[in-house]
């Protein structure tokens, strides 16, 4: 128990930080590292290890309590406790397979990196880039009810502004199954915000024409909603 501890209490990459350390408590969790009803290691001691600020870990900490994994217990003997009786993985009580998740994820990846990478490397119209910018105004100040179709619509405009028809399609195919293993899981706020900086990353990158500043920061991006989708459908 000590040792699957030690790794999966692990130092988490910074770019992800936030979606990492809720895939790693997640983890523990699932893989019984921390058993129903036990106390997670102190906020202190799991900030250190995991590499992160305690800000950091108290939002994971907060989305798992809205998810009804753990709850806050104050006082003497408070602390986090995992949660006897543990939501079904899934939106709808089926446990995924992991193999279709991980094939939806790796097509996404290959898929929109490399959209990413292609329009940054091509002369853009002033239609396309009033076409970027405008997307990512809406995703950026777009509400949670609607959040979803607003960067499902910028990451579509991505592979428009390629001029490659069969990408789009593409894009737009993966990007039905990416929403359907999303819709499993919640919305979490600290996500969100961290996906519109990095919109505006991926979004600049390619209006500056940098194929490989664009592709890094689309790759840094669908890897944090990969950890995501993996900690809660895993």
């Amino acid at each position: 128990m000590a040792n699957a501890g030690e790794a999966l209490f692990r130092p988490v990459r910074t770019g992800n930080a936030f979606e990492e350390t809720v895939e790693r408590l997640l983890q523990a969790i699932r893989l019984g590292v921390v058993g129903a009803g036990e106390r997670l290691p102190s906020e202190r001691e799991l900030a250190e290890r995991l590499g992160v600020s305690r800000v950091t870990l108290r939002e994971a900490i907060r989305a798992l309590s809205d998810a009804g994994y753990v709850e806050s217990r104050r006082g003497r003997y408070g602390g986090t406790f995992v949660n006897e009786t543990l939501p079904a993985p899934g939106g709808d009580g089926r446990k995924m397979d992991p193999a279709l998740v991980e094939d939806a994820l790796c097509l996404r990846y290959v898929l929109e990196t490399g959209a990413a990478e292609a329009a940054a490397a091509r002369s853009l119209t002033p239609a396309d880039r009033q076409h970027l910018t405008a997307t990512l105004a809406e995703a950026c100040s777009s509400d949670l009810d609607d959040y979803r179709r607003k960067d499902s619509r910028l990451h579509l405009a991505i592979a428009e502004v390629t001029a490659s028809g069969s990408l789009t399609t593409a894009m737009a195919d993966v990007r039905m199954r990416i929403n359907q293993l999303l819709d499993q899981i919640p919305l979490l706020e600290p996500n969100l915000e961290h996906s519109n900086t990095q919109h505006e990353a991926i979004v600049d990158a390619i209006l500056a024409g940098n194929p490989a500043a664009a592709r890094q920061a689309m790759a840094e991006h669908i890897e944090g909603t990969a950890s995501l989708l993996r900690a809660f459908l895993a």
